[in-house]
């Protein structure tokens, strides 16, 4: 019984890794574009960095990428006092 928990456990991380996987690479050639506006000005070394984070994070990212949604701009002090 034990066993089979094990195993299907382990499926399940190998399915979720795959999923990132693909995702990941998908995400990393077009997605990123639309998520952060930085990115459509950046060198592949960027893209090949942030390869493993998206993988593991596919489920926010993809949440990111079909919502459209950008981070949210930091409001503090700094930020205020180098606006104006």
């Amino acid at each position: 019984m034990l066993e089979q928990i094990a195993l299907w456990f382990s499926y399940a991380l190998v399915l979720y890794a795959a999923i990132g996987l693909l995702f990941a690479v998908a995400f990393v050639l077009v997605g990123v574009n639309r998520v952060d506006p930085a990115a459509p000005g950046s060198k592949p070394g960027f893209r090949v960095m942030i390869l493993p984070g998206v993988a593991a994070l596919w489920p926010l990212m993809l949440l990111r990428w079909a919502g459209g949604k950008q981070p949210p701009v930091e409001r503090s002090a700094h930020r205020r006092g180098s606006a104006g």
